[in-house]
């Protein structure tokens, strides 16, 4: 019955209903009961079979079980609607304030372990309040005091109609509407809770005999289920619409705060079946009515604008024109209409508010630009194809034999016809292919043109695709840097946009500073270039000033550095840097004095010498850095702070450094990091790791950038939202090619060390593995042993997991042991997912973190990514680590349920946006500074016990890794294309198929006991 419900098959459902209630047994049941008074309010039917005495007692005699609850709360909503129908107050209040008691009473009794179960309960609230409302407009009475809202008040005080039933005026419904809206705008990503809610917005329409109200609400409702995937129900509503417009012929329409024809409504709905068409995958007839609609019917320019764009999307997604008819016919005349439209506005708004009337702009501009840009690319793509360069092979032949029988011709007097002819069709066919080449190159053009043009626009009318637009607009820059109508556009764009929209890629963009060999001048890509990052460093200082000090420390690394021509040194981007912070000084030359005082005391400390004595030790803070006490222009450096579109950053909007402690705690390690504390305004203490040696931060902070923003996406989708899907990030910020800052993850522990013990020898495996062999032993036997799967297999019958225990140590109150196992299991899911997308290697146990207050797991050292794991001595051949130990924090359930949804909901998310991540991984991996690829000597240092010192000079150094870009890059982005496509060992896969797969391989005992033993694969 509640599927038939949900189906929208509610004529099925109210004959099952009757014929069921004839039978004894069921007709008492509290569920039964409770989805047939649902059902009757719905379908307005207020008959005493339905709603007489004796089921109002039987209901009041209920138990206390939810069910019983449940279902009396139905028959006291049945019971006040009955009763607004009739206007008898008698039963009317006395039944609204039982109904509210109860359902606060089972508010009072429910768990307090989830607030999710409790959002039936206020949303049912929320229905008693619009009944409430809906009385008061309906009748009025002789005593006007609400006895619900007073709860002492004596049930029996006479109360007696003086007027009714009354018709709302349109000031008293919309005062009722507004509330319906704020409701229904916070609930909109729950279906399931808002559609009684909505439905129950209906009933009350036709009480109060507002039938005018109906049809907007039926549209409203037909989007709302479309949106939650119920083309069913959606199709019923707008039948409905059907029936209801043409029935009321001459009757004015309301449609938000304005009264429209009926003209409107028929266009509202015919666009809504539409797209419900579209829902159900009936592309062709979807397709068909709105070009029937544009044919047939009398728009305004703003409604044919989105309609004609609307086409042009589904026309592009089934390729059922061509690109002329698409471009020119649907998708250019939007964007015509749009600007007609705008100028027409001065102002003021048309049919539809403010806000809706910029996101149709910014949606139509996208469109085209998406479109024209993905014309752009097929032909980029063809143009550089094998078989077109064949083609221009066989061309080029073609034409050195049209020269060698032009000669013949003069020399053979008596073949000439035979030449003149065969020489005619090789001119032909040259011809042909000639314009066809033209063209394809005119075309090309034109649509770059388009794209640019669109972008821009589209970034100038709304904030929706910014983070599309922005990367693909900047990919299209720094490959076309050599094309002067390109850095035109590029000119234009920066001129025009807010800046604060390129804030994602400011790292990106200022690693391209110096690096073109373009002609100097004003209309220059680097000026260009230079223009936008002066604008960005004015309006925006506190994220751009950090990257181009960066910049101009670009050869500033360490005389005793290890490896230190390994690291990229751009002598032409210091001097570019330098030179626009000059320009600087007359905008911040205060500011810029105070950041670099800063940005001194941190390399400063990262590069201190210490000796193996001060490991784990504290040592005191250099005079001259503790001298320093307070820079009131510069916010703590790892603070958060967040970019503000109006570019207003007034002191006091964040906490500023006030200086550092006298002493730091030199950690473990061989380039041993020092733990400083840093002093903020605001009297919190920021525990910072400044850190200098042979690993390039840059490659980790371009790392968690591509986090942050695969977080967005996360956040984007309502499936990956709901479940609050995402990857943990920290900030990191380098200053020099060696040395920088990083953000300190509070309250956290690496996995090893919780497993193991500082020592290596106690940790959970010490208090709870008791006759396991040590680490070091299932190691040594990896090491030495020549069958690596016997081994493996052994090694684990000897070593059993122990993880499991940490959520029992840390979380001893049940609902808080389940939050946070939830909370972790699905933070593996999410890290593993996008650490395989970018192919994150060198995941040993050490690398992850733990969280003790939320058990969300943290990844750090990401200098190992795009499958460069591959390259390492013993190479990695698993996708993720989805070790024994990994495993066993998840539960008895394993991999299976939370896990393996978790993992599959992020997949989709990643796949359904390929176009956008590609662009982003694009941008990143032809950053110029990120070196990403491993170079043989970091190959051998990743997994070697000790590293030493080793001498550049004997033969490491390649100079090609001096040239800009990276060579690899090409095969890095195609691997990343196939992963979304769903290719796992050349066969494409489904989405579950492929996590399927991922799983298997990352659990694959082969795989697993053929890894570098000090990973712990065991573990």
């Amino acid at each position: 019955m509640k599927s038939l419900q949900q189906m929208g098959c509610s004529l099925i459902a109210n004959l099952y209903y009757t014929g069921l209630a004839q039978e004894g047994g069921i007709a008492k049941d509290s569920q039964f009961r409770e989805l047939e008074y649902e059902a009757a309010w719905r379908a307005g039917k207020w008959d005493v079979n339905c709603f007489g005495p004796e089921l109002t007692a039987s209901g009041s005699s209920g138990g206390s079980s939810s069910s019983s609850s449940s279902s009396i709360t139905s028959d006291r909503n049945a019971d006040c609607l009955k009763s607004l129908v009739e206007g008898d107050p008698e039963t009317f209040y006395p039944q609204l304030q039982q109904a509210r008691q109860g359902i606060v009473t089972s508010i009072a009794h429910s768990s307090r372990e989830s607030t999710q179960n409790v959002n039936p309960a206020i949303m049912k609230l929320q229905m008693l309040d619009s009944l409430s409302q809906a009385w008061e407009m309906r009748w009025r009475l002789s005593n006007p005091l609400n006895v619900a809202s007073v709860p002492n008040m004596p049930q029996q005080v006479s109360r007696t109609v003086l007027a009714g039933p009354l018709i709302p005026s349109d000031a008293q419904v919309a005062s009722f509407e507004a509330t319906w809206q704020e409701n229904m705008k916070q609930m909109q990503l729950h279906y399931g809770l808002l559609e009684p809610y909505v439905s129950l917005r209906k009933v009350l329409f036709q009480v109060l005999n507002r039938h005018d109200y109906l049809p907007r609400h039926l549209l409203e409702f037909a989007t709302l289920a479309r949106k939650a995937g119920r083309p069913n129900l959606a199709g019923d509503a707008v039948h409905e619409l059907k029936l209801l417009s043409c029935g009321r012929s001459g009757e004015a329409l309301h449609w938000g705060t304005s009264s429209v024809t009926k003209c409107h409504s028929f266009l509202c709905y015919q666009v809504e079946e539409a797209k419900i068409l579209w829902a159900q995958e009936q592309q062709g007839m979807a397709v068909n009515l709105v070009k029937y609609i544009l044919q047939h019917s009398e728009l305004e320019p703003a409604d044919s604008a989105a309609i004609h764009c609307l086409t042009g999307k589904w026309l592009a997604e089934t390729r059922s024109e061509s690109f002329r008819v698409i471009l020119d016919g649907y998708l250019k005349k939007a964007v015509g209409l749009v600007v007609e439209t705008s100028k027409k506005k001065n102002g003021k708004p048309t049919t539809c508010n403010s806000e809706r009337w910029m996101q149709q702009q910014c949606r139509t501009y996208y469109r085209l630009a998406h479109y024209a840009d993905a014309l752009y690319r097929s032909y980029e793509h063809r143009l550089t194809s094998s078989e077109w360069q064949a083609a221009l092979r066989l061309r080029q032949h073609k034409a050195r034999e049209l020269e060698v029988m032009m000669k013949r011709l003069d020399v053979q007097k008596g073949n000439q016809r035979d030449y003149s002819m065969k020489i005619f069709e090789i001119r032909k066919q040259l011809e042909l292919d000639n314009e066809e080449a033209q063209r394809m190159e005119v075309d090309k053009e034109q649509f770059l043109g388009i794209a640019l043009e669109s972008y821009c626009s589209c970034l100038l009318t709304g904030n929706k695709y910014n983070l599309r637009v922005v990367f693909r607009l900047v990919s299209l820059w720094f490959n076309l840097f050599s094309n002067q109508k390109v850095v035109d556009a590029m000119l234009e764009t920066v001129n025009k946009v807010q800046s604060h929209k390129f804030i994602p890629l400011v790292y990106q963009i200022a690693s391209r500073l110096g690096s073109s060999k373009d002609a100097p001048g004003p209309r220059s890509f680097q000026s260009a270039l230079t223009c936008l990052l002066k604008k960005l460093a004015i309006e925006h200082p506190y994220h751009t000033m950090y990257q181009l000090l960066a910049l101009s420390n670009g050869d500033r690394v360490k005389d005793n550095q290890r490896g230190k021509t390994s690291f990229v040194v751009d002598l032409e981007k210091k001097h570019a840097a330098e030179d626009l912070l000059m320009s600087l000084t007359t905008h911040h030359r205060q500011l810029l004095t105070q950041m670099k005082q800063m940005v001194e005391i941190y390399i400063r400390l990262a590069e201190l010498e210490t000796t193996k004595e001060d490991t784990n030790k504290k040592i005191a803070v250099p005079r001259d850095v503790r001298s320093i006490r307070q820079l009131e222009l510069v916010p703590v450096i790892t603070a958060p702070l967040p970019v503000d579109p109006g570019a207003k950053y007034p002191p006091g909007t964040f906490p500023y450094f006030k200086g550092m402690s006298d002493r730091i705690t030199v950690m473990n390690g061989i380039n041993a990091p020092k733990v400083i504390e840093c002093m903020g305004s605001d009297g919190h203490k920021y525990r910072q790791l400044a850190k200098s040696g042979n690993d390039d931060l840059r490659q980790d902070a371009v790392m968690e950038q591509l986090f942050g923003l695969v977080n967005t996406l996360l956040q984007d989708n309502p499936e990956t939202q709901k479940r609050r899907l995402g990857v943990r990030t920290y900030k990191v910020i380098p200053f020099t090619p060696s040395a920088g800052v990083l953000e300190w993850v509070n309250g956290t522990v690496p996995l090893l060390e919780y497993l193991l013990g500082s020592t290596r020898a106690g940790g959970a495996h010490g208090r709870y593995g008791a006759g396991d062999w040590t680490f070091m032993a299932c190691r040594e036997h990896m090491s030495t042993e020549t069958d690596k799967r016997r081994a493996y297999q052994t090694v684990c019958s000897n070593f059993r997991p122990v993880l499991h225990n940490f959520f029992l140590e840390r979380f001893a109150q049940a609902a808080d042991w389940f939050e946070k196992r939830l909370a972790y299991t699905r933070s593996v899911a999410t890290s593993s997912m996008v650490g395989y997308i970018v192919g994150l290697g060198d995941r040993h146990s050490m690398n992850i973190l733990l969280d003790q207050a939320s058990a969300e797991v943290v990844h750090i050292d990401l200098g190992v990514a795009f499958e460069q794991g591959l390259m390492l001595k013993t190479p990695e051949r698993v996708p993720f680590r989805l070790t024994r130990e990994i495993i066993d924090g998840m539960g008895v359930s394993g991999v299976e349920g939370i896990f393996r949804r978790c993992c599959e909901a992020t997949l989709s998310v990643m796949r359904t946006n390929k176009e956008a991540l590609l662009t982003i991984i694009e941008v990143f991996i032809y950053d110029p500074l990120y070196k990403w690829a491993l170079s043989p000597l970091k190959a051998l240092e990743r997994q070697q016990e000790m590293v030493q010192t080793v001498d550049e000079s004997e033969g490491i150094h390649d100079a090609d890794m001096q040239a800009e870009g990276n060579q690899d890059a090409a095969r890095a982005l195609l691997r990343v294309k196939q992963k979304l496509d769903g290719y796992e060992e050349g066969e494409m896969r489904s989405l579950q198929g492929q996590v399927q797969q991922l799983i298997q391989d990352a659990q694959d005992p082969e795989r697993l006991s053929h890894m570098f033993p000090g990973w712990g694969a065991w573990l």
